[in-house]
């Protein structure tokens, strides 16, 4: 592999490292946010995180790190919108549903995307890719789900919800491959799109689902603190969703996602003493053994094609590995693990409950 796949793999393995990083802290906080403080608007408190990364990287702008690239206005405004639908639903079908189905139904969005990408964007995936993502599924399935009531609003909110997050992180894929945009310029100008939309209709939806009152909530010193500290947690968070995304495949976030819901769940047994089984343990290990395969398979795949440049950045860009071979040089200390997002991507309430 030339210097430029090097870079590319080195870059990869950054943003990774920085999505389960923020990503792990960011659901650390809220959950002390929500669970001891009170504080449970997170529809509200995700559109405050998407305005100030917008503001974040307007100061970026301002000072030259990245160039702004305008491209289709109605593409860049259906995204937004779809990105708050997306996170309003996801928040609804935990409100409407029990934990356990609501775990289900983020379970469901990896083969959901594997069928939308099969079906629409003609992408193949190997018997050995399916076997690992089942593998891993099954696995933070045992980790996660507990109790499955259904109710039927609750099942189509659920759908609604597995759609929308699948189509959003599909496009967050193509939309920077279609027209040439890095993750920073595309998150710069749908950020507001987003925030706009979850902003609007936050007060209403938390309402709905707390019956409480953001704007009449008591907002203590400390209660302010962690929120400043989640608003700016988020804009890693959310840079480093739409970085991932871009650099692998949608599939390969998700597979991440799951790698990031085991990490919480052994981080609250350490540093918030959550209840914890034999069972959670056994689910992780499974998990983790399906991560470890889905990215040798990964791995194994792509390297055929690299005796050929062009072919291998595109094979590369759809299905790199969720832990790369350069991952061991980055051990070793032979690689800088820099710099991604939200369904941001994005977390919600569920951080809450878990």
């Amino acid at each position: 592999m030339g210097v430029a796949g090097e870079k590319f793999q080195l870059g990869t393995v950054g943003a990774l490292s920085l999505s389960v990083v923020s990503s792990v802290s960011i659901v650390i906080c809220n959950k002390a946010l929500m669970s001891a403080l009170g504080f449970i608007f997170a529809t509200t408190l995700t559109s405050w995180h998407l305005l100030v990364t917008f503001c974040s990287l307007h100061v970026a702008l301002c000072l030259k790190f990245f160039e702004h690239k305008p491209f289709d206005a109605r593409t860049v405004m259906g995204f937004g919108v779809l990105n708050g639908i997306s996170i309003g639903l996801l928040n609804l079908s935990l409100g409407f549903n029990s934990v356990g189905f609501y775990q289900m139904t983020k379970l469901a969005i990896i083969p959901c995307t594997v069928i939308l990408e099969t079906l629409f964007f003609r992408k193949k995936f190997s018997r050995y890719i399916q076997l690992s993502l089942s593998v891993l599924l099954f696995g933070v399935g045992v980790a996660t789900v507990t109790d499955l009531q259904l109710n039927a609003m609750g099942s189509v909110l659920s759908l609604l919800a597995i759609v929308t997050t699948c189509i959003a992180q599909i496009m967050t894929n193509t939309i920077q491959k279609k027209f040439k945009v890095s993750s920073t310029q595309l998150l710069y100008q749908s950020c507001p799109y987003q925030a706009l939309t979850l902003f609007v209709v936050g007060p209403f939806l938390d309402g709905f689902l707390t019956n409480k009152n953001v704007f009449a909530f008591d907002y203590t010193p400390q209660v302010l603190f962690f929120i400043v500290l989640s608003c700016l947690i988020s804009v890693s968070v959310n840079f480093s969703t739409f970085l991932v995304i871009g650099k692998t495949s949608p599939v390969t976030y998700q597979v991440l996602g799951h790698l990031k819901t085991c990490l919480v769940l052994a981080f609250g047994y350490v540093l918030l003493h959550d209840p914890f089984s034999w069972r959670n343990i056994l689910g992780i290990l499974i998990a983790v053994i399906g991560m470890g395969l889905y990215s040798y398979f990964c791995t194994r795949e792509t390297k055929p094609t690299e005796a050929a440049p062009q072919v291998t950045q595109v094979k590369e860009g759809e299905s790199d590995p969720l832990i790369s071979d350069s991952l061991s040089s980055a051990e070793n200390g032979t690689a800088a693990a820099d710099d991604e997002p939200l369904k941001v991507p994005m977390w919600s309430s569920k951080y809450a409950r878990a």
